[in-house]
């Protein structure tokens, strides 16, 4: 349905007498409480589009003494944009009928911590959503009127991936995937042990080799760049036996992919690549990669989520049980000796 400009909003007592259900049951559609039953949900959606109902978002913001806009505060460095965190988390403020900005902070973690202060203290926003740490800062000590704040455990101090991004038990998935094709030598491509990711993803590594009998041959430190997997696989003894790689990101997986084949070996009859993160080369690359998928935009629904039931006073909705990781199969890794399978790209 399309209104011109003087026609009157339609109202939430409409959206419920259409969809056959109480003005409670739609603000509670509205409010994304759930516990509603999916016929439920199916009615009160399609009213809401059939009379293109949009809530009063100005009348909201009085009635509960708050802006409706949140903010994501982020520092500004070189190469960090958490793209993917940030689209999850937008999906959800802008359903739930939030403006939404992203604020970019210069300067050290301690004058972050203090412009993100002034920002809580200021009125202009009803949220404030922090993926890395605040030196200093008490979330739950806020001033009247202060607008709430949630930090989330995606990124340490340095801001390296951190709590469930520094998760490595996926390694262990990995090793014995492999293993059950046959592979029982194996070489890791680690990245460097300043970032937390990169020491659980070896330490889990080395654990699955020692767990499942197996043997790695090599640990080598790299620096997450294609050249650091491509010059360990290229410095690879001839006559070193190995048939897998563990690699700790995309990147230097597919440098050992091409330094592999710069050498004659076949990927993977020869020598099964595996690496993580998912990146967009993985999929395209030839062969594809078998990786790791990184589920970075539940990251930012779960932690807006939390945002918008800290700001409305609600009970947060538990975060997903599953892990974020998911092991992708593809085309670089087989049974030693086997051809390469065609797979379908997920």
């Amino acid at each position: 349905m399309t209104r011109g400009p003087d026609a009157r909003r339609p109202t939430i007592m409409e959206v419920a007498a259409l969809a056959g259900v109480s003005h409670q049951t739609v603000s509670r559609y509205l409010r994304h409480n759930g516990g509603l039953k999916p016929a439920t949900v199916e009615k009160v959606d399609a009213a809401i589009r059939a009379l293109d109902y949009r809530p009063n978002l100005m009348a909201r913001s009085m009635r509960t003494k708050h802006s409706n806009r949140l903010a994501i505060v982020l520092p500004t460095l070189p190469g960090f944009v958490p793209v993917r965190l940030l689209a999850g988390a937008s999906s959800v403020a802008h359903e739930a009928g939030y403006q939404l900005e992203i604020v970019s902070l210069d300067g050290s973690s301690e004058v972050r911590a203090e412009r993100t202060r002034e920002l809580v203290e200021s009125g202009y926003v009803a949220g404030v959503l922090s993926p890395a740490p605040l030196p200093g800062f008490d979330p739950g000590a806020r001033a009247p009127g202060a607008a709430t704040i949630v930090i989330t455990p995606e990124y340490d101090h340095n801001l390296h991936g951190a709590g469930a991004l520094a998760d490595g038990s996926m390694e262990g998935e990995i090793v014995a995937y492999l293993s059950s094709l046959g592979h029982r030598r194996f070489v890791h491509l680690a990245g460097p042990d300043t970032f937390p990711s990169a020491r659980n993803r070896k330490a889990a590594y080395l654990e699955a080799i020692d767990r499942l009998g197996l043997e790695s041959y090599a640990v080598f430190d790299g620096n997450w760049t294609a050249r650091a997997g491509y010059e360990a696989i290229r410095d690879l003894a001839t006559n070193a036996g190995v048939t897998a790689v563990v690699a700790a990101n995309d990147l230097m997986a597919v440098g050992a992919i091409r330094a592999a084949l710069d050498r004659g070996w076949r990927v993977p009859e020869d020598l099964s690549v595996i690496g993580w993160d998912n990146e967009e080369i993985a999929r395209y690359g030839s062969p594809s990669l078998t990786t790791v998928a990184v589920d970075r935009e539940r990251q930012g629904r779960e932690a807006m989520q939390q945002l918008i039931a800290e700001v409305r006073g609600e009970p947060a909705p538990p975060p997903a049980p599953e892990t974020i990781n998911t092991l992708l199969i593809r085309e670089s890794t087989s049974t030693p000796g086997a051809p390469a399978i065609r797979v379908e790209l997920p």
